[in-house]
């Protein structure tokens, strides 16, 4: 015969209190007295009394879940910032659900349901600009909505957390022009993109004004736009490695992208930094492998402070939406040197 579960009724019966204290008190309700609280806490452990996972939801009137809508979750990037909301969300009563988004007719069902569907009691946005036709139903959805690396000015009244990816532009641009180099070239996103996506111009605008700072002109033909991927990048790469001038360094807008640089100079026998500094950005786990220089944008930090942010919402929604703002840094490692003599 099959062992009756122990319910909340069961315990509330052995600690003497009634059903109502013994939820407040599963729930975390703070309002029972600690001496009760011990000894109904006391009773649970003793009768083995295991929460039933549905009636705690019902009983919270909540999900217990976050939604996340992440774009390209194969990417590196993405996956470093699930891993900063997993971290917070781990020690939490929350489940985690993702809902990966590769087209811009899923990320449009996404933002213009998931807020309001009842199916979470939060959301995040990862790298998404929400359409216009979004931004009205994510602003007055019935659960807090906050923005991880998106910044339009469509989300500047919602809870979000940014980088600066102008500054970080800049920083590349400083660091390279430090070592010597002269003659910098670019490669970058794609300037069609239908899922709005900044990251990639800001970071060449942070580069071009600190080169034109220093009166420095870059030819058309040493700025390369593309599909975001190592391979592609390693085509526009070898394209500008193989004019009639050549640049001294090149900053890419992303890492991967920066992995594609190398490996076009390694086909042409250029040897990283000697005959070409390169710089990447984002700081992902190959980064690091590879010792490649790059501007690290907080990946693993942004995801866990856009999940504490989140539940901080949950718990109270706040009447002045907080914006948390991560400031890039530059990671010197060793794919980066001054140019050979007579060069740039």
């Amino acid at each position: 015969m099959a062992k009756k579960s122990v319910t909340i009724r069961d315990v509330a019966r052995h600690a003497g209190v009634s059903v109502a204290t013994a939820s407040r008190v599963l729930n975390g309700n703070q309002v029972v007295n600690a001496q009760t609280r011990a000894r109904i806490l006391a009773v649970m452990d003793e009768l083995g009394f295991t929460p039933n996972p549905a009636a705690r939801r019902l009983s919270l009137g909540r999900t217990l879940t976050v939604g996340v809508v992440v774009s390209f979750l194969t990417r590196p990037q993405a996956a470093e910032r699930l891993r900063g909301v997993d971290a917070v969300l781990t020690d939490s009563e929350f489940d985690l659900v993702v809902y990966n988004v590769e087209s811009v007719s899923k990320r449009d069902h996404y933002l213009a349901t998931l807020a309001d569907s009842q199916r979470t009691d939060g959301v995040l946005v990862m790298s998404l600009p929400p359409p216009p036709s979004a931004v009205p139903v994510l602003t007055r959805a019935l659960v807090p909505v906050v923005f991880i690396d998106v910044h339009t000015p469509s989300v500047a009244g919602m809870p979000r957390v940014i980088g600066d990816d102008e500054a970080g532009g800049a920083m590349a641009a400083r660091h390279l022009l430090d070592l010597g180099h002269r003659s910098i070239a670019f490669i970058g996103d794609a300037l069609a993109d239908p899922f709005g996506f900044t990251s990639s111009r800001d970071r060449q605008s942070g580069l071009m004004g600190e080169l034109a700072g220093a009166g420095i002109d870059v030819p058309e033909e040493w700025i390369g736009h593309g599909a975001h991927g190592r391979y592609e990048a390693r085509d526009l790469a070898r394209r500008m490695l193989t004019s009639k001038t050549r640049p001294s360094a090149i900053f890419a807008a992303s890492d991967t992208q920066a992995l594609g640089v190398i490996a076009a100079a390694r086909d042409l026998g250029l040897h990283v930094p000697d005959d070409l500094s390169v710089i990447g950005y984002d700081d992902i786990e190959a980064a690091d492998y590879v010792g490649l220089t790059t501007v690290r944008q907080q990946l693993f930090e942004s995801g866990r402070r856009g999940a504490e942010l989140l539940l901080a919402e949950i718990g109270t929604r706040s009447e002045e939406s907080p914006v948390t703002q991560l400031q890039p840094e530059l990671v010197v490692r060793a794919t980066t040197a001054p140019p050979k003599e007579g060069r740039g």
